[in-house]
């Protein structure tokens, strides 16, 4: 009995771990590929702002959750278009243009989305029915997780193989480590770096989308709580390494998971206090990855002159 008992916690937990984890990882994966073509773009927060908005408006609108996620994804790619616009197009500085492209974000989707504060939809359907919620470990998985997030795990594992295994993936890594050979070896690093940060926009979206449609089932200012920010520093952790993206966003998801496990034990200590929990797992993680950056490196060359740093 306790061994049964033991199998079904721990299902919930993966279950309550993928669930949490599945938005950010999208969002890291993305900042993570427009990263590697040398642009820091931190509007990721902004545009998961528009995709959750826009995402759950047209979810509510149709009944149709998928045409959710397609919708928010766009919104998050149009959005990027202005990074792309002020960074390539007019040299502006990447962090200013981030930290405005992240501004309207915030602004637009607070703006257009007051009319849907405290409104539900209905997310997909679980993997599986009930009829399975008695088996043993995947009882709980299936039952509570739907396809988005096997879905989002096949994006990264094949975004990963993408970037290391096919003639494109290395343009763009190219492109990352020197802007000036790429242009000798005939890539054009400019539509590189676009294409990077379009795509960076469209996964930060359909985070949006997916943490609005799919996790809470509802929309709420501001209601993606810093994961944008949070990719930011994931992706330094992660290597730059969209392989290495997947176990470094549920390892956010398990403490994210482990926090709401705690308030529900009515732990006297502050709620407040017990919510920092996966952003202190994550400054933590940053700090260990900063300390030891001299000897394991990976960030692509292009970005130490974002930063003013030499390699």
């Amino acid at each position: 009995m306790a061994e049964t008992e033991a199998l079904a916690i721990a299902g919930s937990w993966v279950a309550a771990m993928l669930r949490s984890s599945t938005p950010l990882m999208m969002v890291t994966l993305g900042e993570t590929l427009t990263q590697r073509v040398g642009i820091v773009n931190l509007g990721v927060e902004g545009q998961m702002l528009c995709g959750a908005c826009v995402g759950f408006a047209v979810a509510a609108a149709t009944g149709s959750p998928v045409l959710g996620f397609a919708a928010g994804a766009t919104a998050g790619l149009l959005l990027s278009f202005v990074h792309a616009t002020l960074c390539l197009g007019c040299d502006a500085n990447q962090i200013g243009s981030g930290i405005a492209v992240f501004t309207l974000g915030l602004g637009l989707s607070s703006y257009f989305g007051r009319s849907a504060i405290g409104g539900k939809v209905a997310g997909l359907a679980p993997l599986a029915d009930n009829s399975f919620a008695d088996a043993l470990f995947v009882g709980p998985i299936l039952t509570q997780l739907t396809a988005i997030a096997p879905f989002a795990i096949l994006v990264v594992l094949i975004a990963g193989l993408w970037l290391y295994r096919t003639r494109t993936g290395l343009n763009w890594r190219i492109t990352g480590e020197s802007f000036q050979t790429a242009r000798a070896l005939g890539i054009r690093p400019l539509l590189v770096q676009a294409q990077g940060i379009l795509v960076g926009g469209l996964l930060s979206g359909f985070a949006g989308a997916i943490l609005s449609v799919d996790y809470t089932q509802t929309w709420a200012n501001e209601m993606t709580k810093g994961r944008g920010f949070v990719a930011v520093g994931l992706v330094i952790v992660a290597r730059w390494n969209p392989f290495l993206v997947l176990p470094v966003v549920l390892l956010f998801g398990l403490s994210e998971a482990a926090t709401l496990r705690l308030q529900a034990t009515g732990l006297t200590l502050s709620p407040y206090l017990i919510s920092c929990l996966p952003y202190l797992v994550c400054l933590g993680c940053v700090i260990i990855v900063a300390v030891r950056e001299g000897r394991i490196g990976g960030m692509p060359a292009e970005l130490a002159s974002v930063f003013g740093r030499r390699r």
